[in-house]
């Protein structure tokens, strides 16, 4: 899925800037964006909405897109600075065409990407991204004088974004700012800055936050893994604050470090939403098939279970729409809950966990003792010419006991364990992730896979 340097996916057209991703081709795929927004739109919408993240590259390829966008006759609603999940929601609320979102999410510095959002708030599908992509590819019909877009800026997506979590039903925002949590945050200098210490303090919050300039000089690599996470473990031990946040870039992802300083994997943001939304709401879960089974444990706890969606938010979002499920999300740290709308939303999950807190008097560390254990350890390696056929092959051979899921690359699953071998979407790679109860047997099925890849390469 690369074309000219670029990683085309379900999770957007992303390159690294000046090595596959330029200004010629943000204008072209903007343009293609546009082109197919304004042929689909319910209602003949001439409305796409624009925002971007910190990166360094935003300001340029924003002037770009927006310049692209109203080449096609596009009528661009411009949040400037913003979130993933806010651009999603004002797709939304001002019945648009479509979003376009410039960030490239939790990938290292050198890299941008253009999202494309749908009319519904979701991101493409495959078949909808080969719509637009066609539109790339065999000419886009660009608009004549007296049809050109126009810009107009909206300045207040931020604060309906805040004000629609705080309205949600079964978050007691009277009760969490009563208890004044003490709370760290790490923003890696991404758009986190423009929201969550706004959101925190809106529910009395004590902030000790890092990084808030949005400047997009991120000061470590910026996907909010534990490995990631050092300052901000460092960061809640000198403060004594009862729980440290982490988000990426574009803000639909959320980390957790405890109150002893630990980052306990991004995978309990999501068990933790579970266990809060499923005490109101009873329904199915849908995750994706790499998400920690501390997912399942949760769901368990209120008897409902765990449905499996390919990687990929759209795949999710779509999976639960149809099983109308309650929440959902990936275990990398994004949540979805229908009832707000259909994207991973970081600040979501920061009120969330802290109505967990509320409703649960242990701390963060004892939720995380008092459940199942297990070792999840995510490998990549860099992707064989070979198909991977071969690979899946002889892992199902060589775990004949194991049920086979075939959704997304091969996941192997037991009752207590599982592996999951893909190709990614975000990056020239294939994933090997594997959990069990123990660091050794989690090992062991990764080493496994890597050893079946290698004989590709």
């Amino acid at each position: 899925m690369t074309d000219s340097g670029l990683m085309i996916s379900v999770s957007g057209i992303r390159g690294r800037v000046g090595f596959g991703l330029s200004p010629e081709v943000v204008a072209r795929y903007a343009a293609a964006f546009g082109a197919w927004a304004l042929t689909n739109a319910p209602g003949r919408s001439r409305a796409v909405v624009l925002g971007r993240d910190s990166r360094v590259s935003g300001p340029l390829f924003h002037q770009v897109a927006r310049a692209a966008l109203e080449s096609v006759g596009a009528d661009v609603i411009d949040l400037g600075l913003t979130t993933t999940p806010t651009l999603q929601m004002a797709v939304e609320h001002h019945h648009a065409a479509g979003g376009l979102c410039i960030t490239a999410s939790h990938n290292p510095i050198e890299w941008n990407a253009l999202k494309c959002v749908g009319p519904a708030g979701l991101f493409l599908n495959a078949e909808e991204g080969a719509a637009m992509r066609a539109f790339a590819e065999g000419g886009i019909p660009y608009a004549t004088l007296n049809a050109l877009g126009t810009t107009h800026f909206d300045g207040d997506a931020i604060a309906r974004h805040l004000q629609a979590v705080l309205k949600l039903p079964f978050i007691n925002v009277g009760a969490i700012r009563a208890r004044g949590f003490r709370v760290a945050y790490d923003a890696c200098r991404g758009a986190g800055g423009a929201i969550i210490p706004h959101l925190l303090d809106l529910l009395g919050c004590e902030v000790h936050a890092i990084n808030l300039q949005a400047d997009g000089r991120f000061p470590r690599p910026p996907e909010p893994i534990p490995e990631n996470l050092g300052d901000l473990e460092r960061l809640v031990k000198d403060t004594g604050a009862q729980i440290g946040f982490a988000t990426d870039p574009d803000v639909d992802r959320l980390a957790v470090v405890s109150e002893e300083g630990v980052a306990i994997g991004e995978d309990y943001t999501l068990a933790f939403a579970c266990r809060v939304v499923l005490r109101h709401r009873k329904g199915h879960v849908v995750t994706n098939l790499s998400t920690s089974r501390v997912v399942d444990d949760a769901a368990a706890e209120h008897g409902q279970r765990v449905i499996r969606a390919p990687v990929g938010e759209v795949n999710v979002a779509q999976r639960i729409r149809s099983e109308k499920a309650v929440i959902g999300g990936e275990g990398n740290g994004g949540v979805i809950l229908p009832e707000l709308h259909l994207g991973r939303d970081a600040p979501l999950g920061v009120a969330l966990l802290l109505q967990m807190m509320l409703e649960d008097p242990r701390t963060i560390s004892a939720v995380v003792a008092g459940a199942p254990r297990y070792v999840i350890i995510k490998d990549k390696l860099a992707r064989p010419e070979a198909p991977l056929d071969t690979v899946y092959a002889a892992l199902t051979a060589a775990f004949p006991d194991a049920e086979v899921d075939t959704q997304d690359g091969l996941r192997l699953g037991w009752r207590d364990r599982w592996v999951h071998v893909r190709p990614s979407g975000t990056e020239p790679v294939v994933r090997v992730i594997a959990e069990a109860p123990t660091r050794a047997d989690a090992q062991t099925l990764v080493d496994r896979g890597r050893e079946l890849l290698a004989r590709l390469s």
